[in-house]
């Protein structure tokens, strides 16, 4: 949910049949449309059958909140609410009506099949009173009116807008993309029984790992930046935005936050200027403590009512997590015969809302059917109805994930499926990879030194924001680094199709106290691929870090004892990618990923975000691969 400078920032919010006992392509064709097209017709269309109002709601505890709502003009019939709530400004922009559309997501099929559309500034933020807090802590118990949190403002923003709407039908659905996909998520806690249906899309669910932190590693490049403006705090009710804080001057990302910023202890004082309060607490709390675990919204979600339809990218740079673990923690929780619903698409953060869904930088997707268009017609507006309208639709499969490599949509009864085969990916010596366990000890580790004034770029283009597009980018560039290793199969001999989480188990030493650990799983594109550009491409799939002082535990770090092999193990988190005959299968093993997450000193300090200039050290590491120690990924092979 994160954005990389002012503009980009703002556009954070611009977002706007029984399951088959066997899993099944889909091939269902939908119409082609241009974006500029699109959108000015749709906006058209808003201006001359809606009409806007503005209300401010009143909570429990007094405080009134800021509201639009989009009604239809023909009152001669009722209409359920779509509603969705923010962090991010709901002032107008770009026209009348038409902003709507490209803030918050919703297709042109929406406004034409007629719901009365609520948008509304959560507690806090610009035109809304009372007092804003990050990822609110739900509440155990409530025992006074005094005490609220994302569920209760929902609940009442939903009772007042039953009793005050006229021409409202009594059913309620919501939905929010990134930030705004939190709070649809925090509304289906505790629910107002009129709410119906809740679409969380891409939404967050634990910033101990979405966004800012992944595995404990700060995510840097994008973090500083969004905080530098988001989380300046306001002096009035407003619909603008503030000033940041701070403004990168430089276009070369890598080095801006490696010669200017420095070490991350830099940026409270000489950047942030001691003026962004929630970056204070953030430095305080380095590890999984109370203070980021009252902020998940994962143990809340029990008895979930509503229909839950949860909505994610396979590349979402920002919150894969929340995707899948807010579908998994509810499907764990929830009754058999409530619907939970889960599609993972071929996008990065958002872009089912605002593209066709055809590419992502270089790497092409199918355009039969286009995979926005698809979900968007297929699945999303007929959930809705089918919830707010009790409108005929055929029953949505339990998972609908795209399956990249091959490029289709599938349907599966369960997610992760059922039909896969557990098989360990080992890491062998000469850079080999292989489904078989090593067996020469001889020759029992791979080694490099890791320098801390010399990290790894996380992609080869010295840019200052974070591209979604590195999700895919090519790694070639990373491949011909020392202190990358680079393990890959022979050339396949048939497809074979890796489905669910993939799990990193790497057995490791250092010769320092601490260090961070990344993996990568990656296509290599064959040498005579027809696309001359993607030739010997090596299309990452899947990538993670993770903080090795966190090994054995998140809340306690531990650091390593120098020389001493320890157990790293940690999740790549879910794919479906199908690794065609004629191509390899690469993994990469590093242990910086830079600036896109922070740099480890390597010397094991308390509290990493105060690290010194002088605890960057160089390290040498090494990875084993012997019968014995044996690092490997455990993946799941889809059975054919």
């Amino acid at each position: 949910m994160i954005k990389r400078s002012l503009v980009i920032l703002i556009f954070i919010s611009f977002v706007f049949n029984n399951c088959s006992k066997t899993n099944k392509s889909i091939s269902n064709s939908v119409r082609i449309y241009t974006n500029e097209a699109y959108f000015r017709d749709a906006e058209k269309y808003i201006e001359e059958n809606y009409e806007m109002h503005e209300y401010r709601i009143p909570m429990r505890d007094g405080k009134n909140l800021f509201t639009l709502m989009l009604t239809p003009k023909d009152k001669s019939e009722k209409y359920p609410v779509m509603l969705c709530r923010t962090p991010y400004s709901i002032a107008k922009s770009w026209g009348k009506y038409g902003f709507r559309i490209f803030k918050y997501g919703l297709s042109k099929q929406f406004y034409e099949d007629k719901f009365i559309f609520v948008f509304q500034d959560v507690r806090g933020r610009f035109r809304s009173e009372g007092e804003f807090e990050n990822m609110r802590p739900h509440l155990k118990e409530y025992k006074s009116n005094e005490d609220i949190d994302e569920s209760t403002d929902t609940f009442d923003t939903i009772e007042w807008l039953i009793k005050n709407l006229q021409n409202n039908n009594g059913n309620v659905g919501m939905w929010g993309i990134s930030y705004p996909g939190f709070y649809a998520a925090a509304g289906a806690v505790n629910a107002h029984p009129a709410l119906k249906a809740v679409s969380p899309q891409a939404p967050i669910s634990d910033w101990f790992w979405d966004d800012f932190h992944h595995n404990g590693a700060y995510f840097m490049s994008d973090a500083f930046g969004f905080f530098a403006i988001f989380g300046v705090k306001r002096d009035s009710l407003t619909p603008r935005w503030p000033n940041p804080v701070y403004s990168i001057k430089s276009n070369n990302g890598y080095d801006f936050f490696l010669n200017e910023l420095g070490a991350v202890r830099n940026i409270k004082d000489k950047f942030y200027k001691n003026q962004i309060a929630f970056w204070n607490q953030f430095v305080e709390h380095p590890d999984y403590d109370e203070f980021w675990q009252e902020r998940s919204i994962l143990p809340d979600l029990k008895n979930i009512k509503p229909a839950m339809l949860n909505v994610g990218g396979l590349f979402d740079a920002e919150d894969l997590f929340g995707s899948f673990k807010i579908y998994s923690t509810i499907e764990k929780n929830h009754a058999p015969d409530k619907e939970n619903y889960l599609v993972i698409g071929p996008w990065g953060h958002g872009d089912w809302a605002r593209t066709d869904g055809t590419n992502l930088g270089d790497v092409k997707f199918g355009t039969n059917p286009l995979p926005s268009l698809y979900y968007r017609d297929k699945i999303e507006l007929p959930f809705f109805k089918h919830h707010l309208k009790n409108a005929k639709s055929q029953k949505l499969a339990e998972a609908t994930i795209y399956e990249t490599g091959t490029n289709k949509w599938r349907e599966f009864n369960h997610w992760p499926p059922e039909n896969i085969e557990l098989k360990q990916l080992y890491l062998h010596e000469n850079g080999k990879l292989s489904f078989n366990k090593p067996e020469n000890d001889n020759d029992p580790f791979d080694e490099f030194i890791s320098d801390p004034a010399n990290p790894v770029p996380f992609i080869e283009d010295t840019v200052l924001r974070t591209p979604k597009e590195y999700m895919v980018a090519d790694q070639r560039f990373a491949s011909a680094r020392p202190d990358v290793l680079v393990y890959q199969t022979d050339i396949l001999q048939e497809n074979i199709t890796i489905a669910g989480n993939i799990m990193a188990r790497l057995k490791v030493s250092t010769s320092a106290s601490d260090a961070d650990w990344v993996v990568k799983i990656i296509d290599v594109y064959p040498d005579d691929f027809k696309n001359e550009k993607m030739q010997e491409y090596q299309q990452m799939v899947r990538a993670e870090i993770f903080r090795g002082r966190y090994r054995y535990s998140f809340e306690y770090p531990e650091p390593f004892i120098p020389n001493e092999i320890s157990e790293v193990n940690f999740e790549l988190m879910d794919i479906l990618h199908t690794f065609k005959k004629g191509h390899k299968i690469m993994v990469h093993v590093q242990s910086s990923w830079f600036p896109l997450a922070d740099r480890n000193p390597q010397k094991y300090v308390e509290n990493i975000y105060k690290a010194k200039e002088e605890d960057y050290v160089k390290a040498m590491h090494k990875v084993y691969r012997d019968s014995e120690n044996s690092s490997h990924l455990l993946v799941g092979v889809l059975e054919k």
